[in-house]
């Protein structure tokens, strides 16, 4: 069988995901190569190395730009926080290596786009996860929509909520600073939620936001811990917040439906909420992620007296993804949306063909991102044009 061989940049928690799911996508999916654990990359040659000794990378390095020079690699896993995609996106498709990125895709629009012609340019297979559009029950809604099954869309509502820095003591960590995270929740949250937005009901044609900040300045964090949710104070002063804890959005699309979009680090007792309804001329679907193996499905065609959401459970063999799991009724977790994510990225490198979301989708999602910071900004709607960028 024909191998694609891995190179990973990161080792933390998207690292951890992303082996993960590289290690079961083979076993539980017919692909038409086998990934191959090759090298992971990271700063602390310590750390690195225990992280490859116990999930099975072959080797380590401790510079990014050796690993993309290795004649060896096919695959460029990008697990980084987003201040750090561009230029390794940028340089491995100059080496002609395929690109499987976290998000949020770039820093700006600008970068986005430059990422994407390039690897139009080289001709490299682009992918950038926003893995809940492999939630199962998400692609059902995605399937249902498209046969009609809600009618014309009226309306999307999302919120995407957390609450791991409602304690103003929790330290001053990286996705709490502009020059490395971009923006807060708008930047990290939005990202998923506008991608499915787009995904589901259409582009985004105008935006009107505010953002607040509840806490201004915490605690420096200890170096080691600096990115990580979990992070301790160093004890050494305090530094300002310099992106917003919270942002709120309200769209237009394209075909006419109009948009909310609630982003929060700030709720308390949601640890990783993210939540969206869609309601149509037909019927209506709501999605939660706390009960990802569900999706709620309204039919105004049901018979007077009949009427209201039903609880549709997404573990049949004919739901999207399930077939290659367990039994009806057996449900799956999060861990499974990058499996089917990685599952897809082969079929699409080994066959040739395109796969999303892309640098393409992600472009346009930064795009969105960009216009309710600056509709924040300025007090104003902002009309998206998508033939336009941001540096």
């Amino acid at each position: 069988m024909k191998t694609l061989r891995i190179g990973l940049i990161g080792y933390k928690f998207m690292g951890r995901a992303h082996t993960n799911a590289w290690l079961k996508a083979p076993l539980f999916f017919d692909l038409d190569a086998r990934p191959v654990l090759k090298v992971v990359c990271g700063r602390n040659e310590t750390a690195v190395k225990d992280f490859a000794e116990k999930w099975g990378w072959e080797e380590i390095e401790t510079d990014w730009e050796k690993v993309i020079s290795r004649e060896d690699i096919d695959v460029i896993d990008i697990a980084l926080p987003q201040h750090l995609h561009y230029d390794i996106a940028i340089a491995a498709a100059k080496a002609g290596k395929h690109i499987f990125c976290e998000k949020p895709m770039a820093m700006n629009s600008a970068q986005a786009e430059e990422m994407l012609e390039v690897c139009e340019a080289n001709g490299v297979t682009h992918y950038l996860n926003h893995n809940y559009r492999r939630v199962p029950a998400i692609a059902l809604a995605k399937h249902m929509i498209d046969e009609g099954k809600i009618g014309r869309i009226y309306h999307w509502r999302a919120a995407y909520q957390q609450d791991w820095i409602t304690d103003p003591s929790f330290p001053l960590t990286w996705q709490l600073k502009k020059e490395l995270a971009k923006a807060g929740p708008q930047w990290d949250l939005n990202s998923h939620c506008v991608d499915l937005a787009i995904h589901l009901v259409g582009s985004i044609n105008s935006v009107s936001a505010l953002t607040t900040n509840f806490v201004t300045e915490r605690p420096l964090a200890e170096e080691s811990g600096s990115g990580n949710l979990k992070a301790v104070a160093s004890g050494k002063g305090k530094g300002p917040v310099t992106v917003e804890d919270a942002a709120l959005m309200h769209v237009t699309f394209a075909n006419g439906a109009i948009g909310s979009f609630e982003a929060t680090r700030f709720a308390n007792g949601r640890k990783n909420r993210l939540n969206f309804e869609i309601y149509g001329s037909k019927g209506s679907i709501s999605f939660d992620l706390e009960r990802m193996n569900e999706l709620q499905y309204y039919n105004e065609d049901d018979p007077s007296g009949y009427k209201g959401f039903k609880t549709i459970l997404v573990t049949e063999g004919s739901h999207p993804y399930i077939g290659h799991w367990w039994p009806a009724g057996h449900i799956i977790g999060y861990e499974h949306t990058f499996i089917h994510a990685m599952a897809d990225f082969v079929q699409a490198v080994t066959g040739g063909r395109g796969i999303e979301p892309n640098f393409s989708t992600g472009k346009e999602v930064i795009q969105v991102l960009e216009a309710g910071l600056q509709s924040a900004n300025e007090k104003k709607e902002v009309i998206i044009n998508q033939t336009t960028t941001q540096q």
